[in-house]
């Protein structure tokens, strides 16, 4: 591999010592390809020796505090790997920043079908299937919020108490240290969702990040989830917080074209067959036995916490610091999110979440 065909985020030499020294089968000529979008964390498709491995590492610059952790990502992989949670299993861990700049770590290649935009053409191609897709998903949510966390090692993973009141605190500092400009609008949702916190229910392995984008499907059968990608969210919480960033991803066949474009991907589930957001959450709470009469909170706070991530993408790429395409219109994304969630809020059963 020439110097011109390293992907950016490499350094080749180290890194590829550091798969001779510690990977097995890892001594051997390296490819390295970005894959995913570039967005966040960086992912890599490492081939050698007729072997594939996945490298992930944090984004090039921009790096908030405690966001991007390698080393906690690694350990919930490592947590979960012998439970009926799919995910990839992890290899090898770099916390020496002279390798590669930054801490990275290794894990098995899952094959699987990633849904981000669209449908592949002749995958799901029936409604069947698409409601196989939709059950699948919130019925690998259930299993992760069954874990014993303190069985798996993970106990110290986080601290429950206080999570909700810690999340809205910690993305409107988020906010402070990504923004591009000022924006009234998103004080008065953090006055809101301060205002308006609920009682959580018994805390869980908290993915951060779960949506249909974040998982591989068996290709053969979509109702079967192969791997759950993206933990570096991850902790222990309130396991309602998931359910609710799931439905911000998750289009309605009746959405409109406006509501449809302003939510991420969410036309991929705006198809015959997917489950409805509304079922969605039927499904879960029949699956977990949580009671979910406050879930209009915890979409609300979901679509607060896209805006400041969605903020933080934008400003790296003001920067130059983020990789691959597809950043046009972001300078809109985060305002329009927030007015999203100011327009639910706005149309809650709880007053406090109204602004009353």
């Amino acid at each position: 591999m020439t110097t011109t065909d390293v992907p950016s985020g490499i350094n080749y030499d180290n890194v590829s010592r550091f798969f001779a020294e510690h990977i097995e089968g890892g001594a051997v000529p390296l490819t390295f390809k970005l894959i995913g979008d570039g967005r966040s964390n960086l992912t890599y498709l490492v081939t050698g020796g007729g072997r594939r491995w996945v490298l992930r590492r944090p984004p090039l610059g921009h790096v908030l505090p405690t966001a991007h952790d390698m080393v906690r990502e690694y350990r919930v992989l490592a947590g979960l790997a012998n439970t009926d949670v799919p995910v990839p299993h992890p290899v090898a861990l770099c916390e020496d920043t002279a390798v590669n700049d930054y801490p990275f770590y290794v894990m098995e290649y899952r094959e699987g079908v990633i849904i981000v935009n669209e449908l592949p053409e002749g995958f799901a191609t029936t409604p069947q299937e698409r409601r196989a897709i939709s059950i699948a998903l919130v019925d690998t949510l259930v299993k992760l919020h069954a874990v014993d966390y303190n069985a798996v090692g993970l106990g110290d993973f986080g601290r429950p108490e206080g999570y909700l009141e810690r999340q809205v605190r910690r993305w409107s500092e988020q906010w402070e240290r990504s923004k591009t400009r000022e924006l009234p609008e998103i004080d008065e949702l953090i006055r809101r969702l301060k205002a308006s916190i609920p009682e959580s229910p018994a805390p869980t392995i908290v993915h951060g990040d779960y949506r249909l984008g974040n998982m591989a499907l068996d290709p053969n059968d979509p109702g079967k989830v192969v791997a759950i990608f993206d933990w570096e969210m991850s902790t222990l919480g309130d396991p309602l917080s998931d359910l609710g960033y799931t439905l911000v991803y998750w289009g309605n066949l009746a959405d409109s074209e406006e509501k449809l474009n302003i939510r991420p991907n969410a036309r991929v589930t705006a198809q015959e067959g997917f489950l409805t957001r509304e079922e969605l959450v039927e499904e879960y709470a029949r699956r977990s036995g949580r009671n979910v009469q406050n879930i209009d909170w915890y979409e609300v706070f979901a679509n607060y916490k896209l805006a400041v991530i969605v903020e933080g993408i934008y400003a790296r790429h003001l920067q130059g610091k983020t990789v691959g395409g597809g950043f046009e219109g972001y300078d809109q994304t985060a305002p329009r999110l927030v007015n999203v969630a100011l327009e639910q809020a706005s149309r809650s059963a709880n007053p406090k979440l109204r602004g009353e």
